[in-house]
């Protein structure tokens, strides 16, 4: 990824100290002439792998710092592909989209009993992936649907325990970065009556795995009592676990709107990510779910579409995944296409996404 910030007529000069490593294509001049009411990239830091973002609010003499973010050669955006006919069919079917990242189940999402991937299988993925030849750069998994860790009913929730244990160490034998799950509904009980169980049961997945990968909590659209609707129910979540590192959160951005929060201009967007750095902090984000919606602002329902194609739009969109904290953020596409899932020019479509809105923030990106 390259970023190039151009030098608006009403400017300002920052310290010109600042070294970009030209090892990671940033091309930047030594004094960097910034406009004083907008937020911007201004200077690198001296180090392999970050840059620092500043921002200068309203007077001239005023400089804050901002976000760091990790400088990359190219942003993660993928889909939820199949693994119909062998998990290893992954690498063909992402390159079928041009994705270098994806989501995949593994094992049937809509079923209590399904076979498993074997360790052989898992093996010879997370080789495949490991050499980089297929151009795959990473993974998510997701648990299956029938999954309640608020349920009020005790087989259920014993039945979905087993469920994300297997399917936790499953995403670990892969190398997956996490595991996204939805924490489910406690049907009327309310969150206070469903901690103890949804906490117990994310500590037993924890438990039944070492290693990195971490389970990703899900926000919903609010539908049904489903748990995980806003920011502050996902952090007491996290809190109930002594904040684990290994508990991180997946955000979705047709369930962030569907659940009544708009992010249609670049000042509201990052009112969201600010939501999201303060309630949880932005190093919890392990995906993104780039979708659009069916539904309008605050119906509270789950109704996936074409980027573009659906109410949200791809203004707001681009302002939300533009946000300079979240380009770090492998972004995952859950929408229908054509029919059968994300195909090559939905994924176009998000990666042009990026380029607006970094544009309309004032950066240059060649992606």
């Amino acid at each position: 990824m390259t970023l190039k910030r151009e030098a608006p007529t009403n400017s300002m000069i920052v310290n010109p100290s600042y070294q970009c490593d030209l090892s990671l294509n940033l091309h930047k001049p030594d004094l960097v002439n910034i406009d004083a009411q907008s937020w911007f990239l201004c200077c690198c830091i001296p180090s392999k792998a970050k840059f620092a973002l500043f921002t200068v609010g309203l007077t001239r003499e005023k400089c804050v710092p901002g976000p760091t973010i990790s400088a990359m050669d190219k942003i993660l955006v993928g889909a939820h592909v199949s693994i119909a006919g062998g998990v290893m069919n992954v690498f063909e079917n992402a390159a079928a989209i041009e994705a270098n990242f994806v989501q995949i189940f593994t094992r049937s999402p809509r079923v209590w009993k399904s076979s498993l991937i074997s360790d052989d299988e898992a093996f010879s993925f997370k080789a495949e992936l490991a050499s980089g030849r297929s151009g795959l750069r990473g993974l998510v998994t997701h648990a299956p649907y029938l999954v309640n860790l608020a349920s009020p009913d005790p087989e259920i929730l014993d039945k979905s325990r087993a469920v994300l244990v297997e399917n936790f160490q499953s995403a670990s034998k892969l190398g997956a970065r996490g595991m996204v799950v939805h924490i489910g509904s406690h049907k009327g009980a309310g969150l206070e009556a469903s901690m103890a169980g949804i906490a117990s049961s994310l500590r037993l997945a924890l438990e039944s795995v070492d290693g990195p990968c971490r389970i990703l909590l899900e926000n919903t659209a609010g539908q049904g009592g489903s748990v995980g609707v806003s920011f502050d129910e996902l952090a007491r979540i996290v809190e109930a676990l002594n904040n684990d590192d290994r508990i991180g959160v997946c955000l979705d951005t047709q369930h962030l709107f569907a659940s009544g929060v708009s992010y249609g201009t670049i000042e509201e967007a990052d009112t969201v990510v600010g939501a999201i750095e303060t309630k949880l902090g932005i190093a919890l984000l392990g995906c993104v779910h780039l979708n659009d919606s069916k539904v309008s602002l605050g119906t509270m329902k789950d109704r996936h579409e074409n980027l573009g194609q659906g109410l949200i739009g791809k203004e707001a969109l681009s302002n939300l995944i533009s946000h300079p904290s979240l380009l770090d953020v492998p972004l995952v596409l859950e929408t229908p296409g054509g029919g059968e899932g994300p195909r090559a020019m939905d994924i176009n479509t998000a990666r042009e996404l990026l380029r607006v809105g970094m544009a309309r923030r004032g950066l240059e990106v060649q992606l």
